[in-house]
């Protein structure tokens, strides 16, 4: 048995409880997407599930097999820093992964290698059926870009140290995988594939994401955490959409006979004189109950932006033939474009090719290395950044909106600073806090609002969804329909970019490509373009080439071996499909049966899958000159 049971689990953190008597049952390949508000208790929950912290209570609410494993990636990464990147991934808990460890480091520098000891190492790999792991192992880490596998990790970057944390998770040898929002610092082809790699391989997952599209393509079961309360809705992000309009349907309608059912009693209150008899004392009660009822199911405050924007000219932003260069290398060169009133301008790219970069070249952090920037008198700049800029977190919540203003206009009007701490979801009892006692996603809630205190008329969102829970993000793509002035965000989410952007600018083989539309019509465009894609000749690419290309490498000697025998291994999964399809239309009748097959025919489709990757990738590899 593979459920992973939980009964009555409560959490409280000094006088907060965060979430109580949560029961519900992971069963064996369970996708179970964690939504709610930042503060909610979502990270809690991974926490404690976990094992990380501790549960209230004396009785342990968990139930599962003694050895069931949980492999858990956390927002913040936890290395032994002098380790390597391949000591880092693989771990030694497996035979195989032991193997494999040793394999690549003789693979790292094979002149060196002593000869004999890698023949009894691939020796031993073929005896524990090894090469499969293997293959999965250099495929995960290829698709996450990490190349380097001698590199120490405290040289990483944080979005490398992220990646390797991801791959660390993935090729873990666990029943139950925890994932605080794994898409961070993950461009969108990668959240693509992972989305699809989760899927092929069933793994059991439960996971919080601010990625709608990731979401929606992953999960088969949604728990929403609200006010301590666990409530759970059937199928993806669209089910969930649609069954909780559906229940709020019905809360409503519910709620409108409860209130005309009240004005009923109330008018009996008030003409009844004092209560003598059994029937009459029993109705007063009622009514007591109903009253309670209806004050306790007054409708939640819901975040708000409304906020006034500066005058802004005709005159924006212009970029005239601007140069970035990082070290001796161009980021990108000759890049002209002129900011309109109206534009929604999605930034998309891989990372690390200056996509942030040309946003501080915009707020004034950066210089460019050549060209110009034209920015026009009455702009005023709202940059809203990865990193959280100028928030001193020994201050609390009320003092550090204040220092900015007592009282702002909005179109409703002139409001206080502490309303508008509300309309943000911080309640009342909340604004004396430390900001750093804030979950992160609260943090970057608070910075949003500050920023948008100043009255901006142009903004700047480096990946605005990191971090925001998803109702956040639904407000602020909202506010931003309606924002008078421009917008320009960097985003790998591609929910957020659909609903937001008319624009794209596509960084590509060091060039910025601009497009008409969202990131799905640029998407469609660059699908017809592929029809038609030559390789551009060197005279094409010399004035916009920006880094030298990496030297094409030939097949290492594992590679040589798997392309020798991956056509037989295709042979024989295809000829196992065939066997199992018809073995299928033999036992049509017997539904356990065929239910048994059903798995074993998803299994070896899922190793076919795999199995023509490679053969596309070693293919590729082998006909490079």
């Amino acid at each position: 048995m593979n459920d992973f049971l939980v009964e009555n689990l409560t959490q409280t953190v000094g006088d907060q409880t965060v979430f109580k008597n949560l029961s519900f049952i992971i069963h064996d390949s369970d996708r179970i997407g964690i939504i709610g508000v930042n503060g909610s208790g979502k990270t809690t929950l991974l926490d404690v599930l976990s094992g990380r912290l501790g549960f209230s209570g004396d009785r342990s609410p968990f139930s599962r097999r003694k050895d069931y494993q949980i492999a858990y990636l956390r927002q913040e990464a936890d290395f032994a820093e002098d380790k390597t990147v391949l000591e880092t991934v693989l771990s030694d808990d497996l035979p195989e992964i032991a193997l494999i460890r040793e394999y690549e480091l003789l693979m790292s520098d094979y002149a060196k290698a002593d000869p004999q000891r890698l023949e009894r190492l691939m020796a031993e790999m073929d005896a524990l059926s090894a090469w499969t792991i293997e293959s999965e192992v250099k495929a995960v880490l290829s698709r996450l870009g990490i190349h380097n596998l001698t590199q120490k990790v405290k040289t990483l970057s944080g979005g490398m140290r992220r990646r390797v944390q991801l791959a660390q998770v993935l090729l873990a040898d666990a029943d139950l995988f925890l994932l605080d929002e794994p898409t961070n610092h993950l461009d969108i082809e990668t959240i693509a594939w992972l989305a699809d790699f989760l899927k092929s391989r069933k793994k059991t997952l439960m996971f919080v994401t601010h990625d709608r599209y990731f979401l929606d393509s992953l999960s088969t079961r949604i728990f929403e955490l609200a006010h301590a309360e666990l409530t759970e809705y059937q199928g993806n992000y669209q089910d969930y959409l649609r069954l909780k309009a559906e229940k709020d349907e019905r809360q409503a309608a519910y709620l409108h006979k409860q209130k005309q059912l009240y004005k009923q009693e109330l008018n009996w209150m008030r003409t009844q004189p004092q209560a003598r008899a059994t029937k009459q004392e029993a109705r007063i009660k009622r009514f007591g109950a109903l009253e309670k009822e209806l004050a306790q199911s007054q409708p939640q405050k819901q975040l708000e932006f409304h906020f006034e924007a500066s005058r802004i000219g005709k005159k924006v932003l212009e970029f005239t033939d601007v140069d970035l260069k990082y070290d001796s290398d161009y980021l990108f060169c000759n890049f002209s474009l002129l900011l309109q009133n109206k534009d929604r301008i999605g930034i998309v790219g891989p990372n690390g090719v200056g996509k942030t970069s040309l946003l501080n070249m915009i707020s004034g952090d950066l210089a460019p290395s050549g060209g110009s920037i034209d920015i026009g008198e009455t702009v005023r700049v709202g940059y809203f950044s990865q990193q959280i800029r100028g928030m001193d977190e020994n201050k609390r919540l009320i003092a550090y909106l204040q220092e900015k203003a007592e009282t702002v206009r909005t179109r409703s009007g002139l409001i206080s600073v502490t309303e508008l701490l509300e309309q943000f979801l911080f309640p009342p009892e909340s604004h004396g806090k430390l900001i750093a006692k804030l979950s992160g996603g609260e943090k970057k809630r608070l910075y949003l609002l500050q920023i948008l205190l100043e009255k901006p008329n142009l903004l700047l969102l480096d990946e605005p969804t990191n971090d925001l829970d998803i109702e956040t993000l639904a407000v602020l793509e909202k506010f931003l329909e309606n924002f008078s002035g421009p917008v320009i965000a960097v985003s790998h989410d591609r929910y957020f970019l659909d609903r937001v952007c008319n624009k794209i600018l596509a960084f590509e083989n060091g060039q910025i490509s601009q497009f008409v539309g969202n990131y799905s019509d640029y998407l469609a465009e660059k699908n017809r373009e592929k029809s038609n894609y030559s390789e551009p000749s060197a005279a094409e690419t010399s004035l916009t080439s920006v880094k030298d290309k990496p030297r094409k490498t030939r097949l290492t000697y594992f590679e040589q071996q798997e392309w020798s025998r991956i056509e037989a291994d295709i042979e024989q999964l295809e000829a196992a499909i065939e066997d199992i399809t018809a073995l299928m239309q033999d036992n049509a009748s017997d539904y356990e049966k065929l239910a048994d097959l059903q798995n074993q025919l998803d299994e070896k489709n899922a190793e076919l899958l795999q199995k023509y990757e490679r053969y596309d990738y070693l293919s590729d590899k082998q006909n490079e000159k």
